[in-house]
């Protein structure tokens, strides 16, 4: 696997050598001191070029990077799938390479640049060969931090997260896998993990980043709580399922009394148990059922 240095050699040199390219900086975990480092961290690099068709027209300039593993073009999928695309302001290459490095490289005339360059602070100049990068701070990861929520905000997820278990105990009950499974990890999973991170908040002051997609949650869970919270996740027998329901409930009802209490909030402990009880009731339910409440 190519080292980092001769990541950056690549990277630096074939922009020194083309007169199209005019400048380059980079983003992304790279650029954020607090990220942790390994192998796996992408190289988010831009291009800021004269013009942007001769790269498209003739991709073969993209080889001298690397043997590729394989390659995606995201502008180029969105346009196959009939979005409007302007290519002549930017154009962006997905690449790993078979020694495991990956690029994800984009390509932007000058006045796309000016337009978003100072927009993310997780930004690092690398080459400017005319002088127009405009003056940036040192990166910092500030814009990634867990926000503290609103109190709206934190009732509207204890909100939806109770009221959509109502939905998951349906599907198990109707035997409706993939939709019990969906409203399970893509509706309510979205909301534990919310209160997930402004409960990590609530202890850092909000100061911290808890990870895209949660990445960050074994870091700054405690012990206890982050075995509670890997219970979630199940397989597709409705009975473990069921059990990961009732942990998620637990370490829900947990977490946000717990940042309530900091916030300042009051917890709807009427909305809790009430569900609790309900889902209690559906899952002793036989299939044969024809109420609830029987």
């Amino acid at each position: 696997m190519r080292s980092e240095q001769e990541m950056f050699d690549l990277i630096i040199g074939t922009a020194q050598e083309d007169e199209r390219i005019r400048a380059v900086y980079m983003n992304g975990s790279r650029t954020n001191p607090h990220a942790p480092k390994d192998m796996f961290q992408d190289y988010d690099i831009v291009y800021v070029v004269t013009e942007t068709a001769s790269f498209i027209k003739d991709e073969a300039w993209i080889h001298q990077f690397g043997e590729l593993l394989m390659l995606q073009e995201p502008d180029k999928n969105d346009w196959l799938t009939g979005k409007t695309m302007n290519f002549d302001q930017s154009y962006g290459y997905l690449m790993l390479f078979t020694d495991g490095n990956r690029i994800d490289l984009h390509i932007e005339t000058k006045e796309c640049m000016l337009d978003g360059y100072t927009k993310d602070k997780l930004t690092v100049p690398l080459l400017d060969k005319d002088g127009y990068l405009p003056v940036i701070p040192d990166p910092t990861d500030i814009d990634y931090h867990v926000r503290k929520p609103e109190e709206g905000q934190f009732l509207s997820c204890c909100n939806n997260f109770w009221w959509c278990q109502q939905n998951v105990a349906k599907g198990i009950w109707r035997d409706e896998l993939p939709y019990a499974k969906q409203m399970f990890e893509g509706v309510i999973r979205k909301t534990l993990d919310e209160m997930v991170s402004w409960w990590i908040g609530t202890r850092h002051d909000f100061q911290v980043s808890s990870g895209k997609m949660g990445k960050y949650f074994k870091a700054y869970l405690p012990q206890a709580y982050w075995e509670m919270y890997k219970q979630t996740y199940s397989d597709a027998g409705y009975e473990h399922l069921w059990d990961a329901i009732f942990v998620s409930c637990t370490l829900f009802r947990t977490l946000a009394q717990e940042g309530a209490e900091c916030l300042g909030y009051t917890y709807p402990m009427d909305d809790d148990t009430n569900m609790t009880g309900y889902l209690k009731q559906v899952r002793s339910l036989p299939r044969d059922a024809k109420g609830i409440y029987e």
